[in-house]
């Protein structure tokens, strides 16, 4: 990398570059921050790469190139603005970001490029430990409804261990929050159709509700008609698949719960069922989960 060209005051630089990103990073997945002491972003950002990078070392290591001392290496990067931070898995960038990343994009991005290094389970951690730690970062980012981040990891996870029930079904309800119904659906193909897994139980469900929810054009009259003939077990029935189809869960609960209360038999106890996958595709323990089942007991044993 270093030529003949190059200033004696830089060689020390790119000779280090070389060993601790080119050879670091076909053991380790290496970040490399290009900085410089004038910019304001890279005093955010930087102390945040710390943080990330030592929680998960040695599997991740940091490098910090100031750009003003290093203008060669900055230029041989075509760095245009910093801060700037390049990914190296196996001696060969393959990921990067400018500007200052907040720590659960940052996250985010080091847990799924963490998937691809070589020998990662040799690196400190074994096999089973990194896919763990890896859809507990993807719990987070679910959690915090960063949808599509969460589905690219769990997608590259899925694509290297197929057979997975729980990666797949985690991999379904990440496409389901970001509205990717079809992709989700696709996800849960190769799992076994008798699978208990929380995860795939919960999709499951979901994209059964998603098939059974039926748009109502004009919601509101219908909502109106429903006020006006309360004992229309077949309007209320359609409006809570209009509100499911608008995502208001709430709304169609308290159809499907009316239901109940006014005919629990209702065309086979169909009002009851619904609420049962409601229930699922929330998680049996959820909070929503808890209080709606409550309201339907109260109704069952009244």
């Amino acid at each position: 990398m270093a030529s003949l060209a190059t200033p004696a005051s830089e060689k020390a630089g790119i000779e280090a570059f070389r060993r601790d990103v080119i050879e670091g990073s076909r053991s380790a997945l290496v970040l490399v921050d290009f900085w410089a002491e004038w910019c304001g972003p890279c005093k955010t950002l930087t102390p945040l790469l710390e943080k990330v990078t030592a929680a998960r070392a040695p599997r991740v290591k940091l490098v910090k190139i100031d750009v003003d001392k290093n203008p060669t290496l900055a230029s041989q990067f075509r760095i245009q603005s910093i801060p700037t931070v390049y990914a190296f898995i196996a001696g060969q960038p393959v990921d990067g970001f400018q500007g200052a990343l907040g720590e659960r994009e940052l996250t985010a991005f080091v847990d799924r490029l963490l998937a691809a290094v070589p020998g990662g389970a040799e690196a400190g951690m074994s096999e089973a430990e990194e896919i763990a730690a890896l859809l507990e970062a993807t719990d987070v980012a679910l959690a915090e409804g960063a949808h599509d981040e969460a589905a690219e990891m769990l997608g590259a996870l899925a694509q290297q261990f197929p057979d997975r029930a729980d990666i797949a079904g985690k991999y379904a309800l990440a496409l389901l929050a970001g509205g990717n119904i079809d992709g989700a659906r696709a996800a849960l193909v190769p799992v076994a159709a008798d699978s208990k897994d929380a995860d795939v139980v919960k999709a499951r469900a979901a994209l059964a509700i998603a098939a059974e929810a039926v748009p109502v054009d004009d919601i509101a009259a219908l909502i109106g008609r429903v006020a006006v003939e309360p004992d229309n077990l077949d309007q209320r029935f359609e409006l809570a698949g209009g509100l499911l189809a608008r995502g208001d869960r709430d709304g169609a609960a308290d159809q499907l719960l009316a239901i109940v209360a006014a005919d629990r038999q209702w065309r086979e106890g169909v009002a009851q069922a619904r609420l049962l996958k409601l229930f699922e595709a929330a998680g049996i323990g959820d909070a929503w989960s808890v209080k709606t089942r409550a309201r339907l007991r109260t109704i069952l044993f009244s």
